[in-house]
């Protein structure tokens, strides 16, 4: 089985659980494949960042879903189209854990797989 991150993004955020506020969220979008299956699944992990330098994602405050699952392998094209659709996505699972992404505040650059 391969998974690959196709994007991830970390974005200031709000968040309560556990008497503790979260002010970090990260945003990924990734690939698993495996036997000629092709999977796609959002996420996000809210965590503490008490600081500039604080990305320790504790996964503790996390939710995912499956976007897509069928035969065949990653393609640009979908993965592209699940890329535009990845923000609502990602504010639903945010919005089920009780907490808001800062779409506007990025706290790193994107990275893409």
């Amino acid at each position: 089985m391969k998974v690959v991150d196709v994007y991830q993004q970390y974005f200031a955020a709000l968040c309560q659980h556990n008497g503790s506020e979260r002010r970090g969220v990260s945003v990924t979008l990734s690939a698993t494949s495996e036997d000629g299956n092709v999977r796609y699944e959002a996420a996000v992990s809210f965590f503490p960042h008490a600081d500039e330098e604080d990305f320790a994602v504790s996964y503790d405050l996390r939710a995912a879903r499956e976007l897509y699952a069928a035969r065949g392998r990653r393609s640009k094209k979908r993965e592209a189209a699940l890329l535009e659709t990845l923000p609502a996505e990602a504010d639903a699972l945010a919005e089920s854990l009780g907490g808001s992404i800062f779409w506007d505040r990025p706290l790193r650059e994107a990275r893409y797989g």
